[in-house]
């Protein structure tokens, strides 16, 4: 039982390592890319846990042309269920 229990502890706080490392890129493209008003979206996106939906989110970072066509994508990609 106590293995099993730190074997959870463990995996979570590499997916919390892994959450916060997705983030930091997420803020630097956005910043790179829409400059300083890019990085107004961050507090939204920083609520988001799930690992898929931040990579969902990076890539739209490279695709969208505009910050309210990346704010369509993020609005899409938090009401996909998974």
């Amino acid at each position: 039982f106590m293995q099993l229990k730190c074997r959870l502890a463990y995996q979570q706080i590499l997916k919390e390592g892994r959450q916060e490392e997705i983030l930091s890129g997420i803020e630097l493209a956005l910043e790179i890319k829409f400059n300083t008003e890019g990085l107004q979206l961050m507090p939204e996106i920083s609520q988001i846990s799930d690992l898929d939906k931040l990579k969902a989110i990076q890539q739209g970072i490279k695709n969208a042309n505009s910050l309210n066509e990346l704010q369509e994508i993020i609005q899409s990609i938090q009401t996909f269920a998974t």
